[in-house]
């Protein structure tokens, strides 16, 4: 009689596991949770550009330090220049598209 009260709950803690996990699973399709991941998938995009564009913006700032740098000092800036459209042509050699 022991061994059966065991197995019985055994099996119960197995159903309610199991009706759990269904349950999450179901509201995940469901145009609510459909919706909900799409928004935490926007949030993040959101966060990766952010962080892109102050990289951009901070290679920006500094390039253009540099160039101030050298028009206050009264050299040349083409080579500085010449160094970015060279970096920019091995850069788009590599892309495939």
């Amino acid at each position: 009689m022991f061994k059966r009260m065991i197995w019985v709950g055994i099996g119960i803690a197995v159903g309610v596991v199991v009706v759990r996990k269904l349950t999450k699973v179901a509201e995940s399709v469901t145009p609510g949770g459909v919706a909900e991941r799409v928004g935490g998938a926007g949030a993040e995009m959101k966060e990766s550009f952010k962080a892109f564009w102050a990289d951009v913006s901070e290679a920006k700032q500094a390039k253009e330090a540099e160039l101030f740098d050298a028009i206050e000092r009264g050299e040349d800036i083409s080579p500085l220049l010449a160094e970015d459209e060279d970096e920019d042509e091995q850069a788009l050699k590599g892309r495939l598209f």
